[in-house]
């Protein structure tokens, strides 16, 4: 068996409970919702996903821990990270969200959410210091992150995509009406800057 039972059992409700907290990845899903509505939520809920499994594997390969432990490296990331999502405010600004607007396609909103992710060094901080205490060192360590990091990433697909859902289904209903969707813009472009600043000035751990 790739993983230890108890371990695993360990890990699931840390995982869920993890999932389930309020943060950045919940919050920029909860911003592709309102900015282009359902499809556009799990689009990017599933770049997400898809970004940190791709940390999971550096991690397990030892490539996270390399860039963890150049400072130069990690700043070079988290500020290309910092611009995208200020790039992302001012396009949801400048577009807000109304009828004669084309909404976000599926396909930038996946991307959106992957670039995001793998331009926020803190998931490999984050890797480094939770999933090694679900993994038994005897064991072949890369197979073991793998199926840690799908579960935990499956869990906040479906986590981080339900929000997105919810708001895009009544951000795009609230859209109708061309007041209502400047303000919904303005809500969204002030949710990726916030997560901007939070990146920029947060603490690295």
């Amino acid at each position: 068996m790739i993983l230890d039972p108890l371990a695993l059992l360990a890990f699931l409700p840390a995982g869920l409970a993890l999932n389930l907290t309020h943060g950045a990845d919940m919050m920029f899903c909860l911003g592709q919702g309102l900015r282009g509505g359902p499809r556009p939520a799990l689009a990017a809920a599933a770049g997400i996903s898809t970004g940190a499994m791709v940390h999971v594997t550096l991690a397990a390969l030892g490539l996270g821990a390399l860039v963890a432990a150049h400072p130069g490296a990690f700043d070079v990331i988290r500020w290309v990270g910092v611009a995208y999502l200020v790039w992302l405010a001012v396009q949801t600004l400048h577009h807000g969200v109304a009828r004669d607007v084309p909404p976000v396609s599926p396909r930038r909103a996946f991307r959106d959410g992957l670039l995001v992710n793998l331009t926020n060094p803190k998931v490999i901080l984050f890797v480094l210091a939770f999933l090694p205490q679900f993994t038994d060192p005897s064991r072949a360590l890369l197979p073991q992150f793998l199926v840690l990091g799908a579960l935990l990433a499956l869990g906040g697909m479906s986590v981080n995509g339900a929000v997105g859902v919810f708001a895009g289904g009544a951000g795009r209903r609230l859209a109708g009406s061309a007041a209502v969707g400047r303000w919904l813009g303005r809500v969204s472009a002030l949710i990726f800057l916030g997560l901007a600043a939070r990146l920029a000035f947060g603490r690295p751990s």
